[in-house]
Parts: structure tokens; C-alpha cells; sequence
């Protein structure tokens, strides 16, 4: 059991038997009254976020997650298989753990898996990928408006990108929201 003093941000709670991860946390000294613990929390599975308050030196219960490095290998079935950098050894990950994160998984791709008592909680991916695409040729009177025409990159995932761009070039993406970052030069 730790006290509200060692809540801080990335910090994992155990409430009501789920786990919470502190996003934001600020500590209230009122004029009138006990201080307290102000906190944003999210939870770890589900990515719901609420806001909830703690007493000054109230008894919390946090949750040790092992952050480690993993490589994606393959999908198998219903999951994802990666191995660990160090040990080499592999790992299979529920799909649902995954979540959204498949669509920007590619081959050797170096990501963080949280664990908590050997369960992988999430993956975390860089904050953007490098890949090709597969689109459709601009119209020729379009190039210089600005406009934009949906490609496919290697995943399968669709993206949006400018009209000048054509199949096989290659793009840089964020993975969180999927949006165009520019074209990558060799």
C-alpha cells in the first residue's frame, strides 16, 4: 500500500480492482479544510478517463507494470506474436489488446508492451511509422489545390494523403491518429 504523496504521472492504481494510470495529478491545499489529491486517471484497459479526488495521506493500492521492448513477428489467428529483445522469447497478445494499434504494425516493428503479473495490458507504438503506399493517380488539373485522395499503406490501413503523391512512395504516419505527416526522401 503507498499514500497519496507517491501518486505521480504514469503511476498505475489498483481501484475497485481495475487498473488506473494517473495522466494528470495535482496536490490542493485549501485555506479551509484538509488538503487533497486532485487526479485525471485512465483506465489502462478500456482507455475510459475520469477525474477523481484522494484525501491528503489517504491508503492507495498501485499496480507494478513492466514496461519492456518487444519486435512484432506475425499475426497469428485472433493474436499477435512479438518477442522480447532481450530474452528473445515470444509472446502472443490478444487482438483486443492490440486494439487499433494493428493498423500501423509492421513487420520488425520495435514497440512497448505493459505488463502487469504476466498480462499484457497495451501496446505503445512509436509516435510515427515510415511506409509505402497504394493509391490511385491524381487528376491531372488537382496537383497545386490542396486537396487530398485516400491511400492504403502496407497494413491495409487507409489514410488520407496529398493528390501528387502515387504508389510506392514513401510516407511518414502518426500512429495515434492516422494522419499524413510528409513524404520520406532516400
Amino acid at each position: 500500500m503507498a499514500s497519496t504523496t507517491d501518486i505521480k504521472n504514469g503511476a498505475v492504481l489498483i481501484i475497485d480492482g481495475q487498473l488506473w494510470s494517473v495522466v494528470e495529478f495535482q496536490h490542493v491545499k485549501p485555506g479551509k479544510g484538509g488538503a487533497f489529491v486532485r487526479t485525471k486517471l485512465k483506465n489502462v484497459v478500456s482507455g475510459k478517463v475520469v477525474d477523481r479526488t484522494f484525501n491528503a495521506g489517504a491508503k492507495i493500492e498501485t499496480a507494478v507494470v513492466d514496461r519492456r521492448d518487444y519486435q512484432y513477428l506475425y499475426e497469428d489467428g485472433d493474436s499477435y506474436v512479438f518477442m522480447d529483445q532481450d530474452t528473445y522469447d515470444q509472446i502472443n497478445v490478444p487482438a483486443s489488446v492490440v486494439g487499433d494499434a494493428k493498423n500501423f504494425l509492421l513487420e520488425s516493428a520495435q514497440v512497448t508492451i505493459a505488463m502487469n503479473e504476466g498480462n499484457p495490458l497495451y501496446v505503445e507504438l512509436p509516435t510515427s511509422i515510415v511506409t509505402t503506399i497504394e493509391t490511385e493517380p491524381g487528376l491531372q488539373g488537382d496537383r497545386s489545390s490542396g486537396g487530398t485522395k485516400p491511400a492504403t499503406i502496407v497494413t491495409g490501413y487507409q489514410i488520407q494523403v496529398p493528390l501528387f503523391l502515387e504508389t510506392g512512395t514513401k510516407v511518414k504516419v502518426d500512429t495515434r491518429d492516422g494522419n499524413y505527416l510528409g513524404r520520406v526522401n532516400d
